[in-house]
């Protein structure tokens, strides 16, 4: 399984990145908002940080207008791909980009009907969310299972993004389950490098170490 950064921070993203774990990011107008600079110069950079596909997400709500201003980003870089929020107008619009080679990454995806109709009308990618079932006492992770079965069975080229990562366990259960690819947090990347046996094991091999050292030089000097 791939992994993502689903952040637009640069700060992170560069983080992230030197440790040579990115396959690509997804970013969404929170995200976005949440950055200072101009948003051409934002994707521009995350798409020099990340040698992969970038998801940068519309604002527009009708297909005409959706496609528009899918265009005008695609065309800041050939790493980006559009971002569309699930529904009839996005479909639209999905179908349209596709036919002229722009991927699309359909966001907000809650059930495997509305996933295999993202596939059907084109889509790159298909972004079941996990954490936001999480917040209302369902499991998303029952639904990525869905989406994931449903596309073995058929011709579907579409890859699942597990999307709405909130804890590594989400993302480990993502994997377990056949998802393409799974788009993280920074925080939960953070999360997923520790662990307090790796911490306790480090200093004492630290510990060892130095007092090898100083049993070198006590005898050394005698």
């Amino acid at each position: 399984m791939k992994l993502y950064a689903d952040t637009a921070d640069l700060n992170d993203l560069e983080t992230l990145a030197a440790w040579g774990v990115l396959s690509g990011v997804t970013t969404n107008p929170t995200l976005l908002s949440k950055v200072e600079g101009e948003e051409g110069e934002i994707y521009r950079r995350v798409c020099e940080l990340v040698d992969g596909p970038v998801s940068a997400e519309v604002v527009a709500e009708a297909r005409g207008e959706m496609v528009s201003e899918g265009r005008r980003l695609a065309a800041i870089h050939p790493n980006i791909v559009i971002k569309l929020p699930m529904g009839a107008e996005s479909l639209a619009a999905t179908n349209t980009l596709a036919h002229e080679g722009i991927r699309v990454n359909m966001t907000l995806c809650f059930t495997a009907p509305q996933a295999m109709l993202s596939a059907s009308a084109g889509a790159a990618f298909v972004s079941p969310f996990l954490g936001r079932f999480d917040d209302i006492g369902q499991n998303g992770l029952t639904t990525l299972a869905e989406i994931v079965e449903a596309f073995a069975m058929s011709d579907y080229e579409t890859e699942v993004l597990a999307a709405s990562i909130r804890h590594p366990i989400h993302v480990v259960e993502a994997a377990r389950m056949g998802a393409d690819i799974a788009t993280i947090p920074p925080k939960v990347f953070y999360q997923m490098l520790q662990h307090p046996l790796t911490a306790s094991g480090t200093a004492q091999f630290t510990a060892d170490h130095e007092a090898r050292q100083a049993k070198k030089a006590t005898e050394v000097s005698q």
